[in-house]
């Protein structure tokens, strides 16, 4: 996979774990349940987030070792597998609690390295 890919796989990641807590808003846990739509969507983005991180190759994910790859693959598995048996507590508590500090990580990996300051010419 190029580093293109990897960016790709990364940027989808985020953009996906994003949309979810847009889709959370203010709501509370027991207002997105009873929403099936929301739910279902949001369990579809975590499946998509999943995915994308099967994606990223073994030596970029041991280049960012703060981001849970291992269980974030799993939850996908989880969730595409085992549909019938989905605890939403569990999903609202990833949503809620491990989802906000995935998208910092994923924010400082993707942000664009600052220029260096160029030097003044001397005359």
């Amino acid at each position: 996979m190029t580093r293109r890919d990897d960016l790709l796989s990364l940027r989808q990641m985020l953009d996906h774990a994003r949309e979810a807590l847009a889709l959370i808003g203010q709501r509370t846990q027991a207002e997105v349940e009873q929403d099936r739509i929301t739910s279902l969507a949001l369990t579809r983005l975590l499946e998509i987030v999943g995915e994308a991180a099967s994606r990223v190759p073994p030596e970029r994910r041991a280049q960012h070792s703060e981001i849970p790859w291992p269980q974030i693959v799993a939850l996908r598995n989880r969730l595409i597998h085992g549909y019938d048996a989905v605890d939403f507590d569990i999903v609202w508590q990833i949503l809620t609690r491990h989802l906000p500090p995935l998208v910092a990580n994923l924010e400082a990996i993707l942000q664009p390295p600052a220029p260096e300051p160029k030097e003044e010419e001397q005359p």
